[in-house]
């Protein structure tokens, strides 16, 4: 692996994370500007209707799970570089994750938004905060519904630094990019 301090931002992978030669490297950050950067990601477990009523009631044994899915979520934005390999470690200045249940689905909601005045996003943060969201809610249900799912984890909303803002066309899945010209 060589160490060219830059991504190849030009090439033909137009991957970031690569440089001239096809090698992985960590983006080199230093001439962006500081900006204010926000990202907001999304998730759900989907689970038996029963299983969703016993989150309800508080009937698990190792505690209220959304309040525990809840601080993994901002425990795991703070850690992402520890996870994904690539990452830049942050100074985030909030984390923000909110778990809801959604009888109509059979799910547990998650959203997590995560800001920062620097030199790159958040986007990572806010998805690896969901994700963990999500990992928690399984590991805390598991032993009454082995069958959960944890579907649809995507970005919301990104707003800051060189590329502008970012916004799903809808919530779903298959959302679809949207982008303004309005730099930050």
């Amino acid at each position: 692996m060589t160490d060219t301090g830059t991504a190849d931002t030009t090439g033909s992978s137009g991957f970031t994370h690569f440089d001239a030669q096809g090698n992985a490297v960590m983006v080199d950050v230093s001439a962006k500007d500081t900006t204010s950067r926000t990202a907001t990601a999304a998730g759900r477990v989907l689970m038996a209707l029963e299983t969703l009523e016993r989150i309800r009631a508080g009937g698990f044994k190792k505690g209220d799970v959304l309040t525990v899915a809840q601080l993994a979520g901002i425990m795991g934005a703070k850690r992402t570089p520890d996870l994904i390999p690539l990452c830049h470690p942050l100074a985030l200045s909030s984390v923000k994750v909110n778990l809801s249940l959604s009888p109509e689905d059979n799910a547990v909601e998650i959203e997590a938004t995560c800001k920062i005045t620097g030199q790159t996003g958040v986007e990572m943060e806010a998805l690896t905060a969901v994700s963990v969201a999500a990992l928690t809610v399984y590991d805390m249900c598991k032993a009454v519904d082995k069958e959960m799912v944890i579907d649809a984890i995507r970005l919301l909303h990104k707003a800051g630094g060189k590329s502008g803002e970012f916004r799903a066309v809808n919530s779903g899945a298959t959302s679809t990019k949207q982008t303004s010209g309005a730099q930050s």
